[in-house]
């Protein structure tokens, strides 16, 4: 008697954690936004402040962007409906390719649909079956998933310690002999520790092992260097970042995402990338919004100024108290919380104060380092900050995270 097959979506039936998180009214996540309006945001009627959003010049209320995306829906409509490679390239996509080349310093820009398909399109489109990849143990998951896309075999991921130049020559020293390509892949800002990225200590060692740097500036672009232009930009190393890649959900208030780097490179990648080929364009008015959004960053230094001011003074102010922040430089300002039970009763002390956070757990975080991400932009009120910082204070002292 041939056996019954188990049935696939069992699995699914059995995961009852998010309901039992609902009933005891400890659900952080999905929280429907009825209006958003500068640094803070409407909830079940409700105002709350909001320090997560990645909105780091508080540019996506800004009327000129708005209007940008207004006038290319007139003019594109709504959707591509189709790939880059086929009906789907418009010519703005090219205006916004050819700025944002010169933004970046670099010969050629591709723009993408989405940010995480950029990131996983450089490593699944440059990584041979030979090739060695050294791999910062915080990079983004979106890297990984470009792993999976290549084929990339365990052997040839080699991961170094998080922001660890020496851990990164030691395994370059260990493969030398071996076949292959070399690439390293960093980040400008990492998106749970805040840490800048040791992009020009990576750089030192790379150069000397003959290894290709590759560097996602999802969180640095238009944060660090003169004009926003990301980590190869503050740390004067325009030339010897070889591919920097990265998302326009962030600083440029929009969707999709960019490579960005020598000619032949982002050819290849255009030419070869399936999460490119096989994905419908980037629509019409988020390229516009994207394009306006870049236009400013270059021209109005001031968004960028007022966001240090506040990243400095909520940093200042929450190290005071005595939270640890994780030796954050950036406006990702991670609160350890510790144990996952004390970062959940934490988001919702938070949420009573009319703080909206959200708890980064594992696996997003390291067992026992769960913490309360928060960011802070351009956009922030003085008022919106200084109620923030009285919430952490309160909910802190409660849960003894601060004595």
């Amino acid at each position: 008697m041939t056996a019954k097959p188990q049935d696939a979506f069992e699995k699914a039936r059995k995961f009852n954690r998010v309901e039992e998180a609902h009933a005891a009214g400890l659900y952080p996540y999905f929280k429907a936004i009825q209006h958003h309006h500068g640094g803070s945001v409407m909830v079940d009627g409700e105002e709350y402040v909001l320090t997560g959003s990645n909105d780091y010049l508080g540019l996506t209320q800004d009327e000129r962007i708005k209007q940008a995306a207004r006038d290319a829906v007139a003019t594109y409509g709504t959707s591509c409906t189709g790939s880059r490679f086929l009906t789907g390239t418009l010519d703005i996509h090219e205006t916004l390719e050819h700025e944002l080349a010169e933004f970046f310093g670099k010969e050629q820009v591709l723009v993408f649909a989405a940010g995480f398909l950029a990131c996983a399109s450089s490593v699944a489109a440059l990584t041979g079956r030979h090739d060695l990849i050294y791999f910062d143990r915080e990079n983004h998951a979106s890297l990984y998933d470009g792993f999976k896309l290549a084929n990339v075999r365990n052997e040839q991921l080699r991961r170094f310690d998080h922001n660890d130049a020496n851990d990164f020559e030691r395994l370059l020293k260990e493969d030398e002999g071996k076949p292959g390509g070399r690439i390293v892949y960093t980040e400008g800002v990492f998106s749970m520790s805040g840490h800048i990225g040791v992009v020009d200590k990576i750089v030192e060692v790379a150069r000397r092992y003959g290894c290709r740097v590759v560097c996602d500036d999802a969180h640095a672009t238009g944060v660090l260097g003169p004009l926003g232009q990301g980590a190869h930009y503050h740390f004067n190393l325009q030339n010897e970042v070889d591919l920097v890649v990265g998302t326009f959900s962030k600083s440029f208030a929009s969707v999709g995402g960019f490579v960005a780097g020598e000619r032949e490179v982002v050819e290849w990648i255009k030419h070869t990338a399936r999460p490119f080929i096989f994905n419908a364009a980037l629509p019409g008015p988020n390229a516009a919004a994207t394009l306006e959004a870049l236009r400013i960053m270059r021209s109005e230094p001031e968004h960028r100024e007022r966001m240090w001011k506040n990243v400095n003074f909520m940093r200042d102010n929450l190290l005071t108290l005595g939270f640890d922040l994780l030796g954050s430089d950036s406006p990702i300002i991670p609160v350890l919380a510790g144990d996952d039970d004390t970062a959940i009763l934490f988001w919702k002390g938070l949420w009573a104060e009319k703080i909206f956070t959200t708890p980064s757990l594992p696996p997003a975080v390291p067992k026992g380092q769960s913490i309360i991400r928060t960011s802070y932009n351009g956009a922030h009120t003085q008022p919106q900050l200084e109620k923030a910082l009285h919430a952490f204070e309160k909910v802190g002292r409660e849960l003894g995270v601060i004595s």
